[in-house]
């Protein structure tokens, strides 16, 4: 009998398949890489028109996007010779730094928002799902739509009410009100993902462990959670990019202490309008977290598209 199997794909199919999804991540790509491209080039460069592949790199983008720049007077900038290669840079428009600009304090903003609502929503989404998932809760169909419903209604139709509610509480433009409004929108997602990962984990591993002494909590921290990392994962970095991107709420409840980077990144202009190099080079900054969360907690991802899968 000749080789043949009809559940291993041929080596055609193989070379089609592999070209397909080589050729699906370039076209998802690109907008990436000429994002970040466009970071390096300088403002003339970035809107020129057709648009420029090859171009002199320069870290104007940069400079720009961390820094305030005055406009002064020749008298004042032969006074006042450039000390560092940033401020040669500024110098060729005729001003000079004033200081530094509030990119770092957006970023800063949007790291203890993101990553703070990330933890309180895998963390009582976790206690949560576990508790739907062992336990017998009445109406726990009911209870479970009513908590995925949350997530259907979309932003504009309850910003108001909440903004309303924030004034009164004081929680507009503050750390906590966003990181509150952004897991009570994430938590549905994360009860939702989670429970489907707990029920997967036989229940006997559980009884094993209480017949061996284990208490109630300590076999769901010693034997369900380590079992559950994987749905764990994936449910903090669906979060993550929730709060990450989020821009509605950021622009109607905050507008100083505590406004993340999605609303600051598009407000930098440059001398002759909106500073594109600059706009390039803080939504690379910008990315770059989400990207390194998702890499650090890659294996776990891994782990979880093979689980169950069948062996040869």
């Amino acid at each position: 009998m000749s080789g043949f199997s009809v559940t291993e794909p041929g080596a055609r199919t193989k070379w089609v398949a592999g070209s397909l999804v080589i050729l699906y991540a370039l076209i998802t790509m690109m907008p990436l890489v000429w994002i970040m491209l466009t970071g390096f080039k300088s403002p003339a460069d970035a809107i020129s028109y057709p648009p420029k592949v090859i171009f002199d790199p320069t870290l104007e983008g940069y400079v720009n996007l961390f820094t305030t720049r005055t406009r002064q007077t020749d008298e004042f900038l032969a006074a006042n010779p450039p000390e560092t290669w940033y401020e040669e840079i500024v110098r060729q428009y005729d001003m000079v730094i004033a200081g530094p600009s509030k990119f770092g304090e957006r970023f800063l903003n949007s790291v203890i928002i993101g990553f703070g609502s990330t933890f309180l929503s895998v963390f009582l989404g976790t206690l949560a799902a576990y508790a739907f998932s062992r336990f017998r809760i009445p109406l726990a169909d009911d209870l479970l739509f009513f908590i995925l419903s949350t997530r259907m209604m979309p932003p504009i139709a309850v910003a108001i009410p909440i903004f309303l509610m924030y004034r009164e509480l004081g929680l507009s433009d503050t750390h906590l009100g966003m990181i509150l409004l952004y897991t009570a929108v994430n938590i549905s997602l994360a009860v939702w993902l989670l429970k489907s990962f707990i029920d997967g984990i036989p229940t006997e591993y559980e009884e094993a462990a209480l017949i061996d002494g284990y208490t109630r909590f300590q076999a769901f921290y010693k034997v369900v959670l380590p079992q559950a990392a994987t749905g764990i994962a994936s449910t903090a970095i669906f979060c993550l990019i929730f709060a990450w991107n989020e821009y509605a709420f950021a622009v109607l409840l905050t507008s100083g202490t505590a406004q993340t980077a999605p609303p600051f990144i598009p407000t930098i202009i440059g001398v002759g309008g909106l500073d594109w190099p600059a706009v390039a080079a803080g939504a690379t900054i910008f990315l770059l977290p989400v990207m390194i969360f998702t890499v650090a907690l890659r294996k776990h991802l891994l782990r979880g598209i093979t689980f169950g899968a069948v062996r040869k």
